[in-house]
């Protein structure tokens, strides 16, 4: 006699273009500091729906009004008016190294005595070093070659001959400075081929003309710059500012631009200094003393065309990325049309056929009663035409590792919620480029704050999955992936520290990033893990076997290797252009505003990732592998190894970096990266099957 209990059935030329100079653009988030720094991009929706549009700006981007040194009739001051124009300057940085500098370390002309401006977070975090200038002007008060310190340096003296190396080392790796006026950046213009101009917020501290003659970076821009094996200072800068009249006021005008150009003065006399002469050189093996003076000019130029609301404009149009963009945007949905295709091909098509016959074949069965020799014989059919049914009562068995899988649920929900949200802010231009440091601040602030979705998803997975050891589960998800991406960021920060250069995060920052994790996360998580441990288990749709189903030998293809690395090609291919304008914002110092294409890229690598998996799960399915969760995880998660792959070729064809230091430290953060992007999609892709195989099953009539 034939049994048929469903339970027994087994078996991803002149003009200056030289690459470490073009792509030399850094986000200068450019705005005043506040003390609520932190919440103000996540409180910046209530602030624009509280007040009325015409008189919103973004906390700390608020206009300035200046105007020329005048008094009213009593003789006091116009109010609301300024007529002293402050430069701040920013820390120094080089596309042939990781490490940037504070402003003083090179030895150039510093305040005495007078208070630096608040950072926020973000700003620390990216190691933005924010100090006020001696170069402060009136408005449209114009000056020729107006000196403003000299240094001296003499090689005998051990602590000259120090700051002295140290400058020539900055020339040597092309270091640039980043200056500001009214919270926007200083930029460079200069020509490019087709007859376009780039606009670099950043300029070089000076040149090397190497032993053969062959000029290094910007010393291309000038033919007097010939001698071999010499340094050159820029040493002066013409300092052009454009301001736009205010409308429908009585007086005041708002600076739209700030333009200079560094050039390289010997100065005929130190002490006056003319600006004539040659160029400011220093020989390489000079001894004795050498006296680099500093001067400035500065001129004001009325622009009726630019508006304020518009004034980084002409930098971000000098930056012809917008092609590429769309270019990318493209090739990312012709990838997602072909897989939504075969998705919904299987959805429509092969599925609806297999639910239905499947049905169908059930109610055959009960009408011919217990003739059980027919029931084997359509069993036996079904068997070798739908072989995902004959897994359904051990679809949903406990996988291995369950534990660690769960902590990984939880931290890649926490990310993905933080990068959604964020993304979603900095497309309604909460964190532009203008608002320095925004995008980090707020970034650090939503992963504190999600830690309750984190403990959740964590718990009730892991609950699903038959886990007793709560407490476990609870602390690995608080710590587990936090704490290897701390312990990488402080080996790193050590690495800073060792170095000298101002990205090393101070003490206290680093104690108050632990208390945010310690008394705000991890509380958070606890909370959530306690709710998820509260609500009973998951209820899957099909009962689940006692006894594992054997799992037949499996064809190259369906293999969990193969597949895996199959998974992550098509997420890959979506991102990758995109990846390339991060990694030059991070490495490179491009200023990055574009996120609107990010956040439509964001949605793109959802649903690629989702729909690449679902796809690879159902194959398996059909050669009755019911091992989906780890596999789902992986296979979209799998893309992070692309990345990590990309990374290592962008390093070694795109960048100059030089020194163990900067290597060490390139990898390091990289590895940062490669590890949030492998929970980010691998949780894309585990909700995506997860979804897939409850809903397939909860269709599907089961004795």
């Amino acid at each position: 006699m034939v049994r048929c209990e469903e339970d027994d059935v087994s078996p991803p030329g002149p003009r200056y273009r030289s690459r470490s100079t073009v792509l030399r653009v850094r986000p200068r988030r450019t705005g005043p500091p506040r003390p609520a720094a932190m919440l103000g991009p996540l409180l910046g929706l209530l602030v624009l729906w509280t007040r009325g549009a015409g008189a919103f700006y973004l906390p700390g981007l608020a206009p300035v009004s200046f105007c020329e040194p005048a008094k009213d009739g009593d003789g006091n001051p116009v109010p609301d008016c300024k007529s002293t124009i402050e430069l701040f300057v920013n820390r120094l940085d080089s596309v042939e190294s990781v490490l940037p500098y504070e402003y003083t370390a090179f030895d150039f002309c510093a305040m005495e005595a007078e208070k630096r401006p608040s950072e926020n977070l973000g700003q620390v975090l990216f190691g933005e070093r924010i100090e006020p200038s001696p170069y402060k002007f009136e408005f449209k008060k114009s000056e020729e070659c107006k000196p403003v310190c000299t240094k001296t340096y003499n090689t005998e003296t051990p602590a000259d001959k120090t700051n002295l190396d140290f400058l020539k080392k900055g020339m040597l790796l092309n270091y640039q400075h980043h200056w500001i006026v009214d919270n926007m950046p200083v930029t460079w213009c200069y020509d490019v081929e087709d007859g376009q101009k780039f606009c670099n917020p950043g300029f070089p501290i000076g040149c090397y003309i190497t032993p053969v003659g062959r000029p290094k970076d910007a010393c291309v821009v000038n033919a007097d710059f010939n001698e071999k094996d010499t340094f050159y200072v820029f040493n002066h800068v013409d300092i052009t500012i454009h301001y736009h009249i205010v409308e429908n006021q009585e007086l005041g005008a708002r600076l739209v631009a700030a333009k200079m150009e560094p050039k390289s003065y010997k100065h005929t006399n130190v002490d006056t200094p003319d600006c004539s002469g040659g160029p400011m050189f220093v020989h390489n093996q000079y001894t004795g003393e050498i006296k680099i003076p500093y001067t400035y000019s500065i001129n004001f130029v009325e622009d009726k065309k630019i508006r304020w609301a518009s004034r980084w404009d002409y930098i971000l149009e000098s930056m012809p990325h917008t092609n590429i963009q769309w270019f990318s945007i493209m090739n990312s949905l012709v990838i997602v049309l072909f897989l939504s295709g075969m998705v919904a091909m299987i959805m429509l098509r092969t599925l609806h056929k297999d639910i239905a016959r499947y049905n169908q074949m059930d109610s055959v069965v009960r009408k011919a009663g217990r003739d059980h020799r027919c029931l084997a014989v359509m069993l036996e059919d079904a068997q070798e035409e739908f072989g995902w049914k004959l897994v359904h009562g051990d679809v949903f068995r406990p996988p291995r590792k369950g534990m660690l899988l769960s902590v990984f649920l939880g931290s890649g929900t926490q990310i993905f919620i933080m990068t959604f949200v964020t993304l979603f802010f900095a497309c309604l231009g909460f964190l532009s480029p203008a608002n320095r440091g925004a995008l980090m601040t707020c970034a650090v602030v939503l992963w504190v704050l999600l830690g309750t979705p984190a403990g959740y998803v964590a718990a009730r997975f892991y609950k699903s999955f038959g886990g007793e050891k709560w407490k476990t589960n609870v602390l690995l998800t608080a710590f587990l992936c936090p704490g290897v991406v701390f312990a990488d960021f402080f080996l790193m920060n050590l690495i800073l520290w060792g170095e000298g250069s101002s990205a090393a995060m101070p003490f206290g920052t680093l104690v108050a990033i632990l208390a945010l994790w310690f008394c705000i996360s991890v509380p958070l998580t606890f909370i959530g893990a306690y709710f998820g441990f509260k609500r009973t288990g998951i209820e899957h749709p099909v009962r689940t076997n006692q006894i594992p189903r054997q799992i037949p030998e499996q064809s190259f293809y369906t293999k969990p290797l193969p597949g895996i690395i199959m998974g992550g090609i098509l997420p890959f291919g979506c991102i990758f252009i995109q990846l390339f304008f991060i990694l030059n914002s991070i490495w490179s110092h491009q200023m990055y505003y574009m996120f609107g294409f990010l956040f439509l890229v964001f949605i793109i690598l959802v649903i690629t990732c989702s729909e690449a998996t679902i796809l690879l799960c159902y194959f398996h399915l059909c050669a009755e592998d019911y091992h989906w969760q780890w596999r789902s995880f992986l296979t979209s998660g799998f893309t992070a190894v692309y990345f990590l792959v990309y990374a290592i070729h962008y390093f070694l064809s795109k960048l100059q970096i030089t020194g163990l230091a900067s290597t060490i430290l390139y990898f390091g953060y990289t590895m940062i990266m490669a590890l949030i992007f492998f929970l980010f999609t691998g949780t894309i892709g585990f909700f995506a099957c997860f979804w897939f195989v409850t809903k397939i099953y909860s269709v599907v009539k089961v004795d």
